[in-house]
């Protein structure tokens, strides 16, 4: 929704200068309605829409990590253990592999450096569609050759706004962009999943039952709902 309403707004003049490009990061698993939104998008931006992904996409990576052929990639899931008694959740790895370091990689080839290759005199500035609401989100650049800037809360804009700008400017509202087995999802964002989304609720229940013994190093059951309940059996009302 931010993201989208910012590449918009600055497309429109209202957030200047005007970027070069926008990066997209897929992860592979985001819901049909965010992909035919982002080709929608596209066509209306003066700039280019780059879209970069981590190798095959996080998926992939879940399921060769619960066969051990690699390292597990780390969505934020809940874990129990039956033999402990003990209940807790993974870190999060998934934002920094699958999101930042391919936005990152893709910033370093448009700069024209080269892999391993130092910045020294260039860099970029960031637009990162973080909202007011989201003020605690809003994060100095690790990195030396980026600037991070961030237009809508510098112009006090609030996740609704955005949307209300989008409907003000004739826009459809954008979907809500979150791969479609995110831990983090509240019930409201799982039942609207399963009931506007089929197709995504199942992949959804497919990944956490496949996710259910373990990630390869550790035998605790792992869920994607802080229930830890199998998604399909979760009491959504």
């Amino acid at each position: 929704v931010q993201s989208s309403a910012m590449a918009l707004m600055c497309a429109k003049g209202e957030i200047t200068p005007m970027p070069d490009a926008c990066i997209f990061a897929d992860t592979g698993s985001e819901p049909t309605k965010v992909y035919d939104f982002l080709a929608w998008l596209e066509k209306e931006l003066p700039f280019p829409v780059h879209i970069v992904q981590h190798k095959e996409g996080l998926t992939k990576a879940l399921e060769d990590g619960v066969a051990g052929k690699q390292r597990f990639a780390s969505p934020p899931l809940y874990t129990r253990d039956y033999a402990t008694g003990g209940v807790g959740i993974l870190n999060r790895q998934c934002t920094l592999d699958y999101k930042i370091s391919p936005i990152r990689k893709k910033v370093r080839e448009m700069l024209g450096l080269k892999p391993m290759q130092k910045a020294k005199d260039v860099h970029c500035t960031q637009y990162i569609g973080i909202s007011l609401d989201e003020l605690n989100r809003a994060k100095l650049s690790l990195v030396p050759y980026i600037d991070h800037r961030f237009p809508l809360i510098e112009n006090r804009i609030r996740r609704g706004d955005c949307l209300e700008w989008m409907k003000k400017n004739g826009y459809p509202a954008p979907p809500r962009s979150a791969c479609v087995y995110c831990p983090y999802h509240s019930n409201h964002e799982w039942r609207r999943l399963k009931d506007h989304d089929p197709e995504g609720w199942e992949e959804a229940v497919r990944i956490d039952e496949l996710l259910r013994h373990g990630n390869g190093k550790t035998k605790a059951e792992l869920f994607v709902h802080q229930y830890m309940v199998p998604l399909r059996d979760v009491d959504l009302s």
